[in-house]
């Protein structure tokens, strides 16, 4: 039973985590793509999913030969700090203290921006195209990697969080290639929210067993950790809810009288 939580826990963050990170690149490769030419954006993605591949080969392996004590308390405080941040932003999104994430509207940005760059180049491969697609790739795809190694290779459960991030990566391809526009639809704040929930949980739970904290029911106490989390956010948003609504009262009689 612990060995199914604790292999389904990895699976679950990876694919939430890389499923957020996906769509946010997805969008930048498909505005690349559609102003500036398909095979360069596909090249620089390829290269982009290859070094990360590389990352992922090389350094997952090599955290098993740290030892454990110090794995756990140096990944626990990362992923708790990692997961707080993207369940902060989640809190405030859901409060409206600050707006949604709109893929409509940075794919329109980034075409705009490509757009102004020049037309692409008539022969070989577009450089500007392949660096950027790259580029995007790269950089949310780190937190991917991370994450991976994070909740994969404490637990020795590599496997299944690279599973949950390739499946992950599998479904927003597919996704892509049927509509060819940005994922407007996903619920990306709601999967950023039980994202931070969930690396949360993990975080505490090896900052625990690095410093020798007994955890009640193993690794099924992650499951008591993430609903905890789930139950603080839950309270965050309603404090931010109303501290926010005194602010928007006495802005509104100022614009009324202007």
């Amino acid at each position: 039973m612990n060995d199914l939580a604790h292999g389904w826990t990895p699976f679950l963050a990876a694919f939430l985590a890389s499923l957020v990170e996906f769509v946010e690149a997805l969008t930048i490769v498909l505005a690349v793509g559609t102003v500036r030419g398909w095979r360069p954006a596909l090249v620089g993605t390829a290269a982009g999913v290859l070094f990360l591949t590389v990352l992922v080969v090389c350094f997952g392996p090599a955290l098993t030969h740290v030892p454990l004590t110090s794995l756990q308390l140096v990944v626990g405080v990362l992923l708790l700090l990692f997961g707080m941040r993207w369940l902060r932003k989640a809190i405030l999104r859901s409060a409206g203290v600050i707006g949604l994430h709109d893929e409509d509207a940075i794919f329109k940005k980034q075409t705009r921006k490509l757009e102004a760059e020049g037309s692409a180049t008539p022969r070989g491969l577009d450089g500007i195209a392949v660096a950027t697609t790259f580029k995007a790739v790269v950089l949310e795809g780190l937190e991917v990697v991370f994450i991976v190694i994070a909740t994969g290779a404490v637990g020795n459960r590599l496997i299944p969080a690279v599973v949950g991030a390739t499946a992950a990566g599998i479904l927003v391809i597919l996704l892509g290639i049927m509509i060819h526009r940005p994922l407007t639809r996903v619920p990306e704040n709601t999967l950023k929210f039980a994202v931070g929930v969930l690396l949360s949980a993990f975080g505490a739970f090896w900052l625990g067993e690095g410093a020798g904290f007994s955890w009640p029911g193993e690794d099924l106490s992650i499951i008591g950790l993430a609903v905890g989390f789930l139950v603080i956010a839950m309270i965050g948003i309603a404090l931010a809810r109303r501290a926010a609504t005194p602010v928007e009262a006495t802005l509104a009689p100022s614009g009324e009288s202007q």
